[in-house]
């Protein structure tokens, strides 16, 4: 069954000229940059409702783990496979999943074997985010529909590709923006779209996490089982470090994108889905490292504006890491401001409204379990073969981690930034255009021609 690329009135808004500029035949038909050796192309199966689906799970020490969880939970879908490149880890879990789930599962240290197995027909990436698009891209030449999570890109051009790749070879990625399968936030956003608090102008994206001093664990020798050129694929072979390996690679910038572009992917994808609206055209962001004398690159606090003058709308973003307020009771959430009164979203299931003057209670709900819904939702969407389906599409990859990425340029440039939305560059600021991309270490290239 051919994939329906059909829209919702969200992504016709926001991804006006640019769809169009992403697959356009020419960007089809560009030549191939040189890679290394990628999984065969091979055709996607067409599942009835009948059929197992055998999931591959590829970055399993932390995320991943619960990436397995909600895989196992859905009805005739199956964990076939686990991958990582620690063997030690890989070991461990694929003990522990042998012994919950009373079956074996096969285990990998290199992804490209995973993607050359026919037998496997989708795959989780809870891997860093610097390998989030580059094995996504693979896994849709590889006939794998593939689960991302957040955010899909470790920078900009790498959005455009992964959704080239996508429709290119009909598969079904789905961004791990949960948040878009929970009942009450569809539910918010239908609100705002009709008119709850009036003409919303603004929303805030809140990412108040804890996130003390990591130190500086300086340089050590590669640990026994890890193969380490792999864990760092596309970004730079530095000397090994426990800086990086396993977590605290999110606050170091080859890797990582700091935590809007961590947790902070939930709040950019809300941000945009409840004001309607894609990429900005004017982005200042300001931040730094006022607490801790540690090894982290990216900012403890961040303050991000992005102004849509064209639509009169504006999203301000911020990020903080030890003692603070809470916004009417939101530390990690959204809140959206209109003529009429406003809206606060907590978490990923909730949301309460305030009106007029008198701040007077609105309508509110909670719903629970949206990871599984939204688990199910991608499987859904991979049975049917209709991307229409699917609440976290890959265009929503690309333009919640895009927001994030501006935020991030404008912060480590030092200045405020003119953006054109369609191009997907910065105007009269080559300084800014080059960090839309990043140079990709050999032979881990990302193909110019998906």
């Amino acid at each position: 069954m051919e994939t329906t690329h059909s829209r919702r009135k969200f992504l016709a808004t926001a991804l006006t000229g640019t769809v169009a500029t992403i697959v356009a035949p020419a960007a089809l038909h560009a030549e191939d940059a040189q890679s290394f050796t990628a999984p065969s192309v091979i055709p996607g199966q067409a599942f009835g409702a009948n059929d197992r689906i055998r999931v591959a799970v590829l970055g399993i020490n932390g995320r991943g783990q619960t990436h397995i969880e909600e895989v196992m939970k859905q009805p005739n879908v199956t964990v076939a496979a686990l991958c990582d490149p620690d063997m030690d880890i890989l070991k461990k879990q694929a003990r522990s999943f042998e012994e919950k789930y009373r079956q074996k599962v096969s285990v990998e240290q290199d992804f490209r074997r995973v993607y050359d197995n026919r037998d496997i027909d989708a795959v989780t990436l809870a891997t860093p985010n610097h390998w989030h698009a580059l094995q996504s891209i693979l896994a849709c030449q590889a006939g794998k529909d593939v689960y991302v999570e957040k955010p899909a890109t470790h920078n900009i051009y790498e959005g455009r590709k992964l959704i080239e790749a996508a429709y290119r070879y009909n598969r079904i990625v789905q961004h791990g923006v949960q948040l878009r399968s929970s009942a009450a936030i569809r539910e918010a956003v239908r609100l705002l779209n009709e008119g709850v608090i009036g003409r919303v102008y603004m929303a805030r994206g809140l990412v108040y996490r804890w996130r003390p001093d990591i130190g500086n664990r300086g340089v050590s020798r590669v640990p026994e089982g890890l193969d380490y050129d792999l864990w760092c694929g596309p970004a730079p072979m530095v000397p090994f470090t426990r800086n990086l390996v396993h977590y605290n690679w999110h606050w170091h910038w080859n890797y990582g994108n700091g935590d809007v572009g961590n947790q902070g992917i939930h709040e950019t994808d809300l941000c945009m889905w409840g004001l309607n609206v894609g990429l900005p055209e004017r982005i200042t962001s300001m931040g730094g490292k006022f607490l801790w004398d540690d090894c982290k690159e990216v900012p403890e606090i961040q303050t991000s504006i992005y102004h849509y003058p064209k639509q009169k709308k504006i999203i301000q973003f911020e990020v903080r890491n030890w003692c603070t307020n809470r916004e009417d009771g939101a530390d990690v959430g959204n809140l959206f401001y209109g003529d009429k009164g406003y809206m606060v979203i907590r978490g990923y299931g909730s949301y309460e409204t305030w009106l007029g003057e008198k701040r007077e209670k609105g309508p509110s709900n909670q719903t629970p379990d949206e990871l599984t819904e939204h688990f199910r939702n991608w499987f859904d969407a991979i049975r049917a073969r209709d991307m229409s389906l699917q609440n976290g599409p890959v265009e929503t990859g690309h333009l919640s981690s895009a927001l994030a990425h501006l935020g991030n340029i404008s912060c480590r440039l030092g200045r405020q930034l003119t953006f054109d939305p369609v191009a997907e560059r910065f105007v009269g600021d080559e300084d800014a255009n080059r960090m839309l991309t990043r140079e990709y270490r050999s032979p881990y290239l990302l193909p110019e021609k998906v």
